[in-house]
């Protein structure tokens, strides 16, 4: 079946599906294959459940008529998200980044919806299978497109990029994450930048922050738009205070590192002329969650969880963050980073030399297979079972946390043994 026919079907019935767990009633389910399982085994069971239509690219013997095959489902999957984004001829906003890619996505949301109906990516929806499906979300309503992308490979990229056909994009930053996939960090700016070469040859928008010296670089020939010179920051008591034209937003965003990515979406917001006073008013109002650099208070306790993800880079821009935060009394618990390959001793190692160098942590703790490897005076846990044991029985008062770690090491378990 061509893209085109399958699309007007789509249009008749505008719900994806890819999971026989969850369908919706008049959806079509795509059956994606995976490592551990094959969606064809469940086109029927899909049709079954109430799907109109079941899309399978291995023929089991079907007699149903509302059975589509294809060659090849996900790359199906794939090129109708593209031909949908083209059907529908709104502007696409696309992001990456080694940090920050989700508080600035979510940001740019809250601003643009002051004035436009966004679709934006939503949870981690940002790889080969997220981004189509962000796209198939969006119907002849939304106005403008915020695409997350994510990436731990080379050319991954670059394949998102051709198929959600960005208008204008931004990348957060060039940090050390997914080592073991790009190699080093110059393979980090490689990979990243493959949305910059997207731009560049389409003749798009590149939203640059000027004072990073790669942006810079590699944008040197493309349509750059800076970001907004007025924006610098106020305070941090715990929560970012910006100054921006002559007046202040007072955010509930904690970490200076967080500057940049309240500054992309004020800039943003005023390229595509939303008011000022909604700008104002959409950070202002906007609070993390997801366990992304949230505050949380427990009795006489006070918490920074940021325990969503963990690299090199965010973790020691977390503990700067942390080592001038104001309060005393400060407990630091660290889990292991994730993606590193053969640099992950040394990684680790760096991150415990760097904390022996801060003085205002009255306590530390360390989880992980590759912590418990590093050569420290803090206190180290194989395990979390391991560290559970001892942390169980402590007793906090007037204390503030920093939980910081990836997601695998599900630190947010620590907040219950925190009174």
């Amino acid at each position: 079946m061509k893209i085109k026919d399958l699309h007007t079907i789509f249009l008749e019935h505008p719900l994806v599906d890819t999971d026989t767990r969850v369908i919706r009633k008049n959806s079509i389910f795509f059956a994606l294959k995976g490592d551990n399982f094959n969606g064809n085994d469940y086109a029927l069971e899909a049709i079954d459940k109430g799907a109109s239509f079941a899309v399978v690219d291995e023929y089991n013997g079907f007699d149903n008529s509302k059975v589509i095959i294809v060659k090849d489902v996900l790359k199906t999957l794939q090129s109708l998200a593209n031909f949908h984004r083209n059907y529908l001829k709104i502007p696409i906003i696309s992001i990456t980044g080694s940090n920050g890619k989700t508080t600035t996505k979510e940001l740019i949301n809250c601003v643009l919806s002051k004035k436009y109906n966004v679709s934006f990516t939503q949870g981690n929806f940002n790889n080969h299978i997220g981004v189509p499906l962000t796209l198939l979300s969006m119907n002849t309503q939304t106005e403008i497109g915020v695409v997350e992308m994510g990436a731990n490979h080379h050319n991954e990229i670059a394949l998102l990029s051709q198929i959600s056909a960005p208008d204008y994009g931004y990348i957060t930053n060039f940090g050390k994450a997914h080592i073991e996939g790009f190699g080093s960090l110059e393979g980090v700016v490689e990979a990243k930048s493959e949305l910059y070469d997207y731009l560049i040859s389409n003749n798009k928008k590149v939203f640059v922050n000027q004072n990073d010296n790669i942006q810079l670089q590699k944008t040197e020939n493309a349509n750059r738009i800076f970001l907004e010179s007025s924006i610098s920051l106020n305070e941090i008591n715990p929560f970012l205070k910006v100054n921006f034209r002559g007046s202040q937003i007072q955010s509930k965003l904690i970490g200076a590192y967080n500057l940049d990515n309240i500054a992309i979406a004020i800039t943003i917001g005023l390229y595509f002329k939303v008011s000022l006073e909604g700008i104002k008013e959409a950070i202002g109002n906007y609070k993390p969650n997801n366990n992304r650099s949230q505050i949380i208070k427990k009795n006489k306790n006070q918490i920074i969880l940021d325990a969503y993800n963990a690299n090199p880079t965010s973790m020691r821009v977390a503990l700067e963050n942390f080592e001038l935060f104001p309060s005393k009394n400060k407990i630091l618990i660290l889990g292991d980073m994730f993606e590193l390959g053969d640099s992950s001793l040394e990684e680790h190692q760096g991150i415990v030399n760097l904390v022996s160098n801060y003085k205002s942590f009255q306590k530390i703790y360390l989880i992980g297979e590759s912590f418990f490897k590093t050569t420290t005076n803090c206190l180290k846990f194989k395990t979390f079972s391991d560290f559970e044991i001892d942390f169980q029985n402590e007793v906090f008062n007037n204390n503030t946390f920093l939980i910081k770690g990836s997601r695998g090491m599900s630190l947010e378990r620590t907040l219950e043994y925190i009174d």
